[in-house]
């Protein structure tokens, strides 16, 4: 998954208020941008020391247009921002129960990398990110995955979330991961070989204590049974959270050397 730096409130307020106001310039016809740069103009002409290259131009139109769209102070903006963030990490924002296996087994931190494979709503995905977890979406449907990632990038934790339109046979892990949340569509269409070898890959690039998480089973929907489960996992500690006759969570945690 690579290394993803961590950006501070401070940058993610700057990429706020750039996107705002590329967003203002691009809504506007080209008169209007002509006339704001005239303001801009004018108002260089009446400091002391006017100066006239094209960055101070376009650092008063910016200035001009941030006025106009009465944008917020960093202040303002990140009292706002911690607020949300604050309710972003509560998993019933996203629809996911506080008892489900996912909140109560991945215990989230800041270099906690996750995969959640056969993604089919953005909620596990933007829950984990929300909780400071470096998160990595896999999924054939590309209209699937570009849901989430514009999802993220409309709360502001696009920073945290890496989308790849990709098979789950035909991805592969470049850092260690800490856990991995799959359902079953993710292993739809696989023979037993192929599962075999993508669970295989997925323990050995887990680090030791963590958590597999095989969400939502329908007997019959993927070709994955608890038994095969059970066998693939022979060695970790599992178990097994029902939810209903037929379906439920399997849990496999890889044990501490």
């Amino acid at each position: 998954m690579g290394q993803r730096q961590h950006v501070s409130l401070k940058q993610q307020y700057e990429q706020y208020v750039d996107q705002e106001i590329e967003n203002y310039k691009f809504s506007l016809p080209r008169p209007a941008i002509l006339r704001i740069g005239d303001e801009a103009v004018s108002a260089l002409r009446g400091r002391p020391q006017p100066e006239f290259d094209e960055l101070v131009l376009c650092s008063e139109v910016d200035r001009i247009i941030s006025q106009r769209l009465r944008i917020p102070t960093y202040a303002t903006w990140r009292k706002r921002r911690l607020k949300l963030l604050a309710m972003y990490r509560t998993p019933e924002h996203w629809g996911l129960a506080a008892d489900a296996p996912l909140v109560r087994e991945i215990l989230p931190d800041t270099d906690s990398r996750v995969l959640v494979a056969g993604v089919r709503q953005e909620g596990p995905v933007l829950y984990l990110a929300a909780r400071g977890c470096q998160v990595t979406a896999v999924e054939e449907n590309e209209e699937a995955v570009e849901r989430v990632v514009t999802a993220a990038s409309q709360v502001g934790l696009m920073s945290r979330v890496k989308g790849q339109s990709i098979g789950l046979n035909a991805w592969s892990p470049d850092a260690p991961l800490n856990a991995v949340v799959v359902t079953p569509a993710a292993f739809r269409g696989l023979t037993q070989e192929q599962r075999t070898r993508v669970i295989d890959l997925l323990k050995r690039a887990t680090l030791d204590g963590g958590v597999h998480l095989v969400d939502t089973l329908v007997a019959g929907e993927s070709g994955l049974t608890m038994e095969e489960l059970r066998a693939r996992y022979r060695g970790w500690d599992v178990s097994v959270v029902l939810d209903g006759a037929e379906n439920g969570t399997f849990l496999a945690r890889k044990s501490v050397a």
